[in-house]
């Protein structure tokens, strides 16, 4: 099992900027991908964004651009960073891990979710 705990949502102002983060602990051993899920009100879950272990990236269109994964291997934390927040960016973020085999599309683990909203 793998136990993941996101932190940094908050509120803020349109053309903003957040840093999400993501520990992992548990068996760790076995994640090859992480990555970010997000489902707005009365929306279905998206993937935002994902990282394999070897550092390949995949952004949805949506955030290409403004938004960058990182992980940091040594620290097990993956990380979120989104510049040029706009309102319909406002959702719960969830991190995802998938273990080797498996696909960030249909992720095997997930954070509980933190909250991001952007309003002026």
């Amino acid at each position: 099992q793998v136990q993941l705990v996101e932190s940094g949502g908050g509120l803020v102002q349109p053309g903003g900027s957040l840093r999400l983060s993501c520990a992992a602990s548990g068996s760790i051993f076995s994640i090859a991908a992480m990555g970010w899920y997000r489902q707005a009100p009365g929306k279905q879950r998206e993937l935002v964004a994902a990282i394999t272990s070897g550092g390949s990236t995949d952004y949805s269109d949506s955030v290409w651009g403004r938004f960058t994964i990182s992980r940091d291997n040594a620290k097990n934390r993956v990380y979120l960073q989104m510049k040029g927040l706009k309102p319909e960016d406002t959702a719960v973020y969830y991190c995802i891990a998938v273990p080797r085999g498996g696909n960030y599309y249909s992720p095997d683990y997930w954070g509980q979710g933190t909250q991001v909203t952007v309003s002026s």
